[in-house]
């Protein structure tokens, strides 16, 4: 039985439910990460004993899976648009926002298919506009391959911010403080291709490039649904 099938217990004597339990467990990963999440924390923050939780939630992985699906909430739009291409590029962008505001969100994509309530209706609202446009199969490859890039691009862009706060240093700041290391590998020669991006690259913000690289990922997911069955 999972989390989702199994029923709250009474809330007596101290009023608690799965709600308030998850909001805690959010608000504290939302502070600290995910590391700074336990059923004792979380019990601490709800001024209940750590035994009243075990009624709601069995193991750790449980409350993950409510707090994700809490915040598939935020992801889902508030209405469907008819286009596949506009339904991928909303979703990617409000996982990517939904990220921002949880980070810790980022270390739980990507891995088996949620299975809330809140993360089915995103899954819903992904596949529906595919509805007679391809075979199955090319939808889910379709479907997946926009998911691995915007999932891949997140985490990135997450981990960036981390070693930000980690080491005090911008991303101008850490470039202008390996710079010299860089400087001389380049000038060895042995890297001329990446001695061009470094020379003559430019620089694009997060935000742009992530819409940039999903334009991509569309455009080529596009080109395979409008090649004739072989």
């Amino acid at each position: 039985m999972t989390v989702w099938d199994r029923p709250e217990p009474p809330t007596r004597p101290v009023p608690l439910d799965r709600e308030r339990i998850v909001a805690a467990a959010i608000a504290l990963a939302d502070e600290g990460g995910l590391e700074a999440v336990s059923l004792r924390k979380v019990a601490a923050r709800l001024d209940v004993g750590p035994m009243r939780l075990y009624g709601y939630i069995s193991i750790k992985e449980e409350l993950f899976d409510l707090m994700v699906d809490e915040v598939y909430a935020e992801i889902l739009p508030g209405e469907q648009p008819g286009d596949w291409r506009e339904v991928l590029r909303i979703l990617a962008h409000r996982t990517r926002q939904a990220a921002l505001r949880h980070e810790w969100l980022a270390d739980l994509l990507g891995g088996r298919p949620a299975l809330g309530p809140n993360a089915l209706a995103v899954t819903e609202a992904t596949l529906a506009p595919f509805d007679g446009l391809a075979d199955l199969e090319t939808v889910m490859r379709a479907v997946e391959t926009v998911s691995a890039y915007f999932t891949g691009a997140i985490r990135r862009e997450i981990a960036n911010l981390r070693a930000e706060r980690a080491t005090g240093l911008s991303e101008r700041d850490w470039q202008r403080a390996s710079g010299p290391h860089v400087m001389r590998m380049l000038a060895t020669g042995r890297f001329p291709a990446l001695a061009k991006v470094v020379h003559d690259g430019t620089e694009m913000d997060a935000e742009a490039s992530f819409a940039t690289g999903l334009d991509w990922v569309l455009d080529a997911v596009a080109a395979k649904l409008a090649r004739p069955p072989a």
